[in-house]
Parts: structure tokens; sequence; C-alpha cells
């Protein structure tokens, strides 16, 4: 019995490390340990419980989910197309060493892959840095392209928010040397024309610069060695309050109050040509040769902007930080607003739904020559976009179609199940997106029923007296109205009734 006894101390400590809330990987070391040692006892003690549930921070996805997905994807790549760019793919996995040291504080959310005693692999944490690979091992100065896929961060994830550990990304990016701003502000078009097209409601896009950044923090007397990590607490402040942010620097980032007082005045600015113009005189930072550069674009960034008419839904703002080590330039971030209540002057900001920025050193990074390829993105917030509209449509009870189908082909009589199959091949071959019920003599109701329940628009319903008079009785389910049509007509009667408007 003393396997008995080693499994219930096992279980024990099991409880104890729950308790005692240790790290997950520990305690899913000892569980496993525990399941092993209750296997090998045998009997119902080792009749492990399978558990059918999804991975923590990962989701399924219904029929009704992906119809709403694809509405999103669609309008997505079609902006991305029409803006004239390409489409790439890279691995799911990348070496470990291509994405160590890009992250900055995030670094720590990489999934690495066990060894498996060949090389150290990782999951991809997004999709900028395997297209700065893919730009340096192939020695592409020149390219604008778009990929849309999946990646992976060991996030603690509130997926009601729309925050998973696995979730696809659609990333645009336009890489060359170029005169300056003219990419940056295209990048802004397509999120403000995505944005715009989804009616997700009101959104504002937030706009800085690094430069700006790196040139306020200097003018503030933040210490080189710190910058990084005290833009980290700057970017939180969306979501926090200025003093918690303060606190933080001055607490546990050893940052000076003074210096920290400094940049609470800058980073509460927000505006658009006029405050450019206005800390272009700012006698501290126009004396700061990364914040006058980043300003001199910030002001031709934001004359583009007029020209493509989109400055209303643009804020200069100089809160915006944006975690990530490898932005150089122009950062910018897009974020819903809820609308506006009694109770509350400003619309409040119901998260990012978009980010992007320029990342000139990046391909420089993996470049053996360490050549450097300019290069500017966006990454458009699609599970965020995709949780909205999920909501939306629940509220709304509005009816999503899961399927295509134009046409259910019927019969009303028995015997007919050689007509309705040589009929849907007909249609079948004629492109017409068709179904058949896989009964041999399905009772008319139930075929309507069908089409009833699945939104299917049509039905093509072959009786003997139609085969004698070579016409298929063609009825419009919403409206029950019957019509015979010619059976080589049929297709095209079909294609004209269900063609969108």
């Amino acid at each position: 019995m003393a396997e008995e006894a080693a499994v219930r101390a096992q279980a024990e400590a099991v409880r104890r490390l729950k308790h005692d809330k240790a790290d997950p990987d520990e305690i899913a070391k000892e569980v496993a340990k525990l399941l092993e040692m209750k296997a090998q006892l045998g009997g119902d003690e080792g009749k492990h419980k399978f558990v059918l549930k999804t991975p923590k921070g990962t989701r399924d996805y219904s029929p009704k989910q992906m119809a709403i997905r694809e509405r999103v994807f669609n309008a997505i790549i079609s902006c991305f197309k029409r803006h004239g760019a390409e489409v790439i793919d890279t691995p799911v996995f990348e070496l470990k060493e291509t994405l160590t040291g890009k992250y900055g504080e995030d670094s720590k959310l990489i999934y690495d892959l066990k060894d498996q005693g060949g090389e150290l692999l990782s999951l991809r944490y997004d999709l900028t840095v395997p297209f700065a690979r893919y730009l340096a091992m192939n020695k592409i100065t020149n390219i604008k392209r778009y990929h849309i896929a999946k990646v992976y961060r060991r996030d603690n994830p509130a997926m009601t928010r729309g925050r998973y550990r696995e979730f696809y990304q659609c990333d645009f990016d336009i890489a060359g040397q170029f005169d300056p701003m003219i990419p940056d502000a295209e990048c802004l078009k397509i999120v403000h024309e995505i944005l715009s097209d989804l009616q997700l409601g009101d959104f504002l896009i937030k706009v800085n610069d690094r430069r700006i950044l790196d040139g306020m923090f200097a003018v503030c007397g933040v210490p080189d060695s710190k910058f990084r990590t005290i833009c980290s607490s700057v970017d939180k402040l969306d979501k926090v309050p200025w003093e918690e942010v303060r606190s933080e620097m001055v607490g546990e980032k050893g940052l000076s109050p003074e210096a920290a007082d400094h940049i609470g005045e800058y980073v509460q600015l927000h505006g658009g040509l006029e405050l450019i113009e206005r800390l272009l005189q700012d006698p501290k930072l126009s004396q700061n040769k990364l914040a006058k550069e980043g300003l001199g674009d910030m002001k031709l960034l934001f004359e583009y902007l007029t020209l493509f008419g989109i400055t209303e839904k643009i804020s200069f703002d100089l809160s915006l930080a944006r975690g990530l080590d490898y932005y150089t330039g122009v950062i910018f971030e897009a974020v819903l607003l809820q609308q506006e209540n009694e109770h509350v002057e400003e619309p409040v900001s119901v998260g990012s739904v978009a980010g992007g920025g320029r990342y000139d050193g990046l391909v420089g990074m993996f470049d053996p020559k360490g050549r450097k390829v300019p290069c500017v993105g966006v990454s458009i917030g699609i599970e965020r976009i995709f949780s909205i509209l999920e909501q939306r449509v629940e509220a709304s009870e509005e009816k999503i179609r899961t399927t295509e189908t134009q046409v259910l082909v019927a019969s009303a009589q028995k015997k007919l199940l050689e007509e309705r199959l040589k009929l849907i091949a007909e249609l079948w071959d004629a492109g017409i997106k068709a179904e058949v019920l896989y009964k041999k003599n399905p009772k008319l109701l139930n075929q309507l029923q069908y089409c009833e329940d699945t939104g299917i628009p049509l039905v093509a319903i072959v009786g003997e007296q139609e085969l004698k008079d070579g016409v298929v009785k063609l009825r419009v389910v919403a409206t029950r109205e019957e019509v015979n049509v010619r059976r080589e007509s049929l297709v095209e009667e079909i294609r004209m009734r269900t063609s969108p408007p």
C-alpha cells in the first residue's frame, strides 16, 4: 500500500501548491506526476477523467461565428488589396533566437517549444518579426505586403474582452526607402477605411513618434538606460490614471520625482497641428535634435492626412508609447470610443482595435551586413473587432446564414431521387450552390422546412408532370410564389434571382 500513500502525499503536495498560488508551470508538472502515479496504480484510480475543453486562452468557432469572421476578413482583405498589397505566409514557429530580444518586457510571453533534440524553436508572437526575418533572408528591399495568420502569447487572457493566447493578426506593411511620411499616411488611411467600413461605431486614431518620446524623456531628465522601461510605464496611461503611472516610475523604476513631474506635463497633452506647432516652439523640446525631427515629420504627416480628409479622427497624443522595442518613428493606435452619455464629458475608450508604426532598424538586426530596410506597418486587432460584432449580432438577434446555398433540389412525389440527383449535378456543374436532402423519399414539407431553417432562398421542385413538360417548378421560400421554368433556363433564372442587388 506504499504506492497509495505516495499518491495521497503527491495529491496533498498539488493541493498545497494550488493553495499557495504557485507558478502554473510547476503546478502542471506536479499534476502530471500525480496522474502518472495514479495510472501506474491501475484499477479505477488510474482512470483519468477525460475533460472535454479547449486549452486556456483558446476557443472553437461555430459556423455562425465563422460567418461573422469571414465577413470581417473579407472587408480587411479587400482594403489591403485596394491599396496594392501582395500576400505572404511564414512558418508558425521560428528559431527561438529570431524572436528573442525584440519585444522588450513582453518577451516572457513567448511560447517556447520543447527541445526535440535539434533546433530551439518558439511559436511566433507577432507577424512583424517573421516579416523582417523574411526580408533579410531573401534580400528584399522593397515590398508592400499583407499577412493574416495566427500568433501565440502566453498571456493571462481576458477572453471576454477579445484577448487570447492564440489569435489572428492582420498585418499590412510597406518596406522600402521612400520619401518621409507618405507610406505612414497611407497606413493610417487604411485603418480609417477598415474601421469605417466595419461600422464599429466612433473611433479615434492616436498618433505619436518614438523620437518625440525619446526627446521628451531626455529633456525631462530620464537617464538613457531607463528610456524603454519608462516608456512601458507611459504606455499604461490609457488604462490607469497618471498618479499610478507616476508612482510606478518613481517607486518601482527609480526615476526622480522631478523627472516624473516633467513627463507628466507633456504626456497629458493631445491635439492636432496647432499642438505640433506649439511644441516646435517649446523652449526645451525644440532644443532636442530627436524631438525636433519627430515633430517636423509629424507636421508633414498631418498635412498628408488633411489631404486624405481623415484628420477629424486623428489625435496627436503624447501619452501614446506602444510597448514594443522595435519602433523607431511614427507610432499609432486606433481605439473605439464608447458613445457619450450625460455623465461623461469625453468619450471613453473601449480598447485598442489597431496599432502600428515605423520600425526602420528591425530588418538590419537580421541582415549579416546590418543593411537596413525602412518599414512601416499596421496590425488590425481582429479578435477585439470580432467580439464586438459578435455581441452586436447576439443583441440584435439578427439571423446569420452559415451557408451560401442558393437552391434546394426537392421533389413532391416518391421515387424521384434519380431525377433530383441528375438535376443537382447539372446545377453544380453550372457553378450553382445547391443542396439535396439525403433521403430517398423526403416529405415536401420537410424539404421546405429545411430551407426556412437554413435561409436557402429557392427550391427547385421536380415532379412527374414537370418532367413530362420539360420544366422545373421554382419556389421562392420567402413569398411562397411558384413559377415553372424551362429546364434549360433554370440556371439563368436562379442566378438572376440570387445575384446580390
